[in-house]
């Protein structure tokens, strides 16, 4: 393969993780929307924002599906981080009145 098809087929592949990467922010972002809701059910119930056991079910909800080549301890590292920002996302949501003020 010379350098010209090489770089060829890495601008192809490159715009297909620009897909992927575009469909896993609406993932996210559709994922944030539920977690707000969330937030504003534990905000009138008075419920916590850190639930363990609930996490520890996400953790083995993702990892049961995982079928790879990600191992199981870079998935959860992924979860970690998005649900430490999801869990911040519900505390600013919590603070917040319901008209959006705090």
């Amino acid at each position: 393969m010379t350098a010209a098809e090489a770089r060829d087929r890495l601008e192809e592949f490159r715009v297909l993780i620009d897909d992927v990467d575009r469909r896993i922010v609406d993932l996210l972002n559709e994922r944030t929307g539920v977690v707000e809701d969330i937030g504003r059910v534990k905000r009138e119930a008075q419920l916590p924002i850190y639930e363990p056991k609930r996490e520890d079910q996400v953790f083995a909800n993702v990892m049961e599906s995982n079928r790879g080549p990600l191992s199981e301890e870079a998935v959860r590292r992924i979860f970690e981080r998005i649900i430490d920002e999801m869990r911040t996302i519900q505390r600013v949501r919590m603070e917040r009145g319901p008209d959006g003020e705090k």
